[in-house]
């Protein structure tokens, strides 16, 4: 019986260094052969997806579900309003915090981004156990896979959602309150740690996604299968019928999982794979 297969990204199809495990790749087209759909389901916009080399797969959920795309058509593109980009952008920079403008044009980073951004990322890798990396590495990453923004050309309307850094959890505790028309998430390092904050369109979930993508398929919620690793991934678990968490993941998605497979660099796709009997 065909599954619809949904993956998360990175620390789930790829590791931390951006990196597709051969044996991922091997699995995702092995089951894809079988007759099987695979899917990711990342928070991820579409530009960022193609910077990276991830095997063929029938289509994408990005933006945390506010991007829906089946075998080359857009189903759902859900982004930020300018006025809510620029209410963002602008808060930011009264508190002299750096930003993302995730968009599926591109990623937008600011000056007081790439002066906060590299040692921000340094800590997400060493936090996920793959350090090895340099502040100055990060920021050649930044000013070659980014572009530059200032002043009001930020003030965008294609932005998906934006991330920021938290100088503390509070900045994100005061995120919320500040925009009650948005949904605020953390993410970050070792115990989904909060170096990180994020702001996206109210409503938009992995689950919402997942939900319209079925309904346009006109598949079974009964054959669907998720695969996570952070706290993000819950709203894919509450909705697909099998649940697998990888072992790099954090306590609470393994804590909900049906099924904890090996780390993302220990071939932990494949043997779920092959233990679900999809290859």
């Amino acid at each position: 019986m065909t599954k619809i297969v949904f993956l998360d990204v990175d620390g789930t199809l790829i590791d931390y260094h951006t990196r597709t495990p051969e044996s991922a790749r091997r699995a995702v087209d092995q089951a894809r052969r079988n007759g099987h759909k695979v899917y990711i389901c990342t928070g991820c916009s579409k530009a960022e997806i193609l910077q990276r080399d991830l095997p063929e797969l029938d289509g994408m959920i990005g933006a945390n579900g506010g991007y829906v795309e089946d075998d080359g058509k857009v189903l759902l593109h859900h982004s930020l309003t300018k006025e809510q980009t620029r209410h963002v952008t602008e808060w930011c920079r009264s508190r002299g915090i750096g930003f993302i403008l995730e968009a599926n044009s591109g990623r937008y980073y600011d000056d007081n981004f790439l002066e906060q951004g590299p040692d921000a990322y340094v800590r997400y890798r060493e936090g996920k156990g793959t350090g090895n990396t340099s502040l100055q590495e990060q920021r050649e990453r930044i000013q070659r896979e980014f572009f530059y923004v200032s002043g009001e050309d930020a003030w965008r309307e294609d932005v998906n959602k934006i991330s920021f850094v938290l100088r503390t959890y509070q900045d994100h505790l005061d995120s919320i309150t500040e925009f009650p028309d948005m949904i605020a998430h953390t993410w970050g390092g070792v115990g989904e740690s909060a170096i990180f904050g994020d702001l996206a369109p109210a409503g938009i979930t992995k689950k919402y996604a997942i939900e319209l993508l079925l309904e346009h398929l006109g598949a079974d919620q009964k054959d669907t299968i998720s695969f996570g690793d952070a706290k993000i991934d819950l709203s894919m678990f509450e909705l697909c019928a099998f649940n697998v968490a990888m072992g790099n993941g954090g306590p609470e998605i393994k804590a909900a999982a049906d099924y904890i497979t090996d780390d993302v660099n220990s071939d932990g796709l494949y043997n779920a794979f092959r233990y679900l009997g999809l290859i």
